[in-house]
């Protein structure tokens, strides 16, 4: 019978430490390796001890790190693609930035880690166990406290994970806010009480997983595989979901977004309390409560809806042309497909908005004057948006803050984005012709190629030499 070693100590004690002027050595020569260059040698550090080491911005790529100890290692900007990781003890790692693309990570120990920003593409993250001989010569199994993969409390925001390997893998409790999940195998996976907001799900296998009070705000869950996946007390509101899919989950408590028939009354009735309640200032009337409600295919035209509650709010297809939408409330709304022409978006709240497909022609997204005055401009908030694919014509976003929005397909003419806050948004694939970019902040902004006027806009260098 194998019995698992749990101590730390005992575990420690079967490996070899390493000095930092070692491992400045090894990488040296591996580097040397990489390189074909004479005096190279591939590093490997299997069983190694490796804790607290500074590796920064080192180069690992197809390393032996099996059953390694990194703990609290300093590792930012790393590149250990196609490394060997099996088994490695990777707590509260400092991992930030780092490449681990098709790495061998099954069994190895990723709790408290900082993986935030990394590339994880193709990675092996299944169960695993390492077996080692005891001091009697027995063959234990090395756990690190848990029989599976974990990367419980981890950090993984903005991680791509694309393509990974992670059935069995234990992840509850970690941050995974923007992380791209596509296509990536979970199943039995526990991943309860995660933080998924953003992240985006596309073709990922769910089957049996388990998220449990979970938060899936804004995320992207199309295409999925689902059978017996546990979203018990999950937080699905403003999620991009097919609810067709939702057949094979496991729901119980679950925050989901709202039918309309659980609104009471008459959406006709709710939209004249509200249009009542603008036009006296709030004296009469009601303001609109649509929080979650699916207005899917909707035909909404020349509705007055400013300042409305539209947390979360579906509006997939549906017309929303002429609407005024000023000062509304929107943030995670799905108005993947919408028609938006002519729309006052002015001082709208649209953090994390999924406005794909969507025809924004002749909108209004600039400032409002909310004091009479020049004094206070309450901007357009359309941080994290999604417009991929979208038609942005005529269109004004003067002072917008589209940080970290997303352009990519999207094809844009004539817009003006004067003085908007346009850093670290993506403009891959994306058609620009005439942007008005005065003034604008385009620090790290992805693949944005205008016609005209780019000279004038604010450009520093992009992160990662983009």
């Amino acid at each position: 019978m194998i019995s698992p070693i749990d101590d730390d100590s005992n575990i420690q004690a079967s490996l070899r430490k390493i000095t930092q002027q070692e491992i400045d050595e090894v990488c040296n020569q591996h580097a040397r390796f990489l390189g074909t260059k004479a005096g190279g040698a591939r590093a490997n550090l299997s069983l190694c001890d490796l804790s607290h080491l500074d590796l920064t911005g080192r180069n690992l790529a197809h390393a032996e790190l099996n059953g390694a100890c990194l703990r609290k290692a300093r590792m930012r900007g790393i590149q250990m693609p196609c490394a060997n990781l099996f088994a490695a003890d990777l707590r509260d790692a400092d991992m930030h930035g780092s490449n681990l693309n098709r790495a061998d990570l099954r069994g190895a120990c990723l709790r408290g880690a900082d993986l935030s920003d990394s590339t994880i593409l193709d990675a092996d993250m299944r169960d695993g166990v390492m077996l080692k001989p005891d001091r009697k010569g027995d063959l234990r199994a090395v756990v690190y406290d848990s029989l599976s993969t974990d990367g419980s409390q981890a950090n993984l925001s903005s991680a791509d994970l694309s393509f990974s390997k992670m059935s069995d893998a234990f992840i509850v409790q970690t941050d995974l806010t923007d992380s791209i999940l596509r296509n990536v195998r979970l199943r039995r996976a526990d991943m309860s009480n995660c933080n998924l907001t953003g992240a985006n799900l596309e073709g990922a296998d769910l089957t049996e997983a388990n998220f449990t009070g979970a938060i899936f705000r804004g995320a992207i869950i199309t295409g999925v595989v689902m059978d017996n996946t546990q979203f018990n007390n999950a937080d699905l509101s403003g999620a991009v979901l097919d609810f067709t899919m939702m057949a094979g989950a496991l729901t119980d408590g679950a925050r989901m977004p709202r039918s309309l028939e659980s609104l009471g009354t008459e959406l006709s009735i709710l939209l004249a309390a509200h249009a009542l309640w603008v036009s006296t200032a709030g004296k009469d009337g009601q303001r609109a409560d649509l929080k979650g409600v699916d207005l899917s295919h909707q035909d909404l035209r020349g509705v007055n809806l400013a300042a409305a509650d539209l947390e979360g709010t579906i509006f997939k297809s549906a017309n929303l042309s002429g609407c005024t939408l000023t000062m509304a409330r929107m943030p995670f709304a799905d108005l993947r497909d919408a028609k938006l022409t002519g729309v006052d978006l002015r001082g709208a709240n649209m953090l994390r908005a999924t406005l794909n497909g969507a025809d924004l022609t002749d909108c209004r997204g600039g400032p409002v004057d909310v004091c009479g005055t020049t004094i206070m401009l309450w901007p357009t908030n359309l941080e994290h948006a999604r417009f991929n694919g979208a038609t942005i014509n005529n269109c004004i976003f003067r002072k917008a803050l589209m940080n970290k929005a997303s352009f990519s397909r999207a094809k844009l003419n004539g817009v003006d984005m004067r003085d908007a806050n346009l850093s670290d948004s993506d403009f891959t694939g994306a058609v620009t012709i005439a942007l008005q970019l005065s003034g604008a902040d385009l620090r790290g902004a992805r693949n944005l190629m205008p016609t005209e006027a780019k000279v004038k806009a604010r450009v520093q260098p992009a992160r990662n030499g983009i």
